[in-house]
């Protein structure tokens, strides 16, 4: 079974810069793209960031320059280092994989940034 879980939310002052891991199992972590996405109350789910299985990395327009991701295959996990929080960064955070044909969600972990 295929399965991903994110960690590393929480309240987080304006500025601050947690780091969210996504830690994947159940299938070749290594061989497949892991994207993060976000939800903010109300708002439409958006992309975020994503990376490839050969590195390759893209972030959203409103996270770049800010946001950081990588991954570390040996742990099969995917970070996101997020710096210099803002209030509209507040969000549930998903990992996201389509592996096999299928898409596969994490349960989300929820950052809120206080001002």
């Amino acid at each position: 079974e295929v399965q991903l879980v994110e960690s590393g939310g929480g309240l987080v002052q304006a500025g601050g810069s947690p780091r969210l891991s996504c830690a994947g199992s159940g299938f070749a972590f290594e061989d497949y793209a892991i994207g993060w996405f976000r939800q903010a109350p109300g708002k439409e789910r958006e992309g975020v960031s994503c990376i490839t299985s050969d590195g390759s990395r893209y972030y959203g327009d409103s996270v770049k320059g800010r946001f950081t991701i990588s991954r570390d295959n040996g742990k099969n996990t995917v970070y996101l280092q997020v710096n210099s929080l803002k209030p509209e960064d507040t969000a549930v955070y998903y990992c996201y994989s389509r592996t096999y044909g299928l898409d596969s969600w994490g349960q989300g972990t929820q950052v809120t940034v206080s001002s």
